[in-house]
């Protein structure tokens, strides 16, 4: 699947995509509006493709009502994870294996 991102958004099964700039090493967010944003330094679209399939589980997971944050924690599942304590991204937290396999 080819993504254009020259003038975004876009829309991937009508989850809007956003082209954004994002901290280092961040490469996807999914928001809580129910949008993704990607890293607008990649430029390859297979990696753009494999980061918006992974951030849609996210979005997914938000939906359903499992996952949700705020700038101190990470809520998954009504548990706060605290943020200070943990790496985002780790494959091992539960809302990311789920994506991971997923995706």
């Amino acid at each position: 699947m080819a993504f254009k991102l020259n003038n975004p958004p876009y829309s991937i099964d009508n989850t809007p995509v956003y082209n954004v700039q994002l901290e280092d090493g961040v490469l996807g967010k999914a928001d809580r509006n129910g949008s993704i944003l990607v890293n607008q330094k990649i430029k390859d679209p297979n990696q753009i493709h494999d980061v918006v399939a992974h951030e849609k589980i996210h979005v997914e997971q938000i939906k359903r009502g499992d996952l949700d944050y705020d700038d101190d924690c990470v809520y998954w599942k009504g548990k706060c994870w605290p943020r200070k304590d943990m790496k985002e991204g780790d494959k091992n937290l539960p809302w990311e294996a789920e994506a991971y396999k997923k995706s």
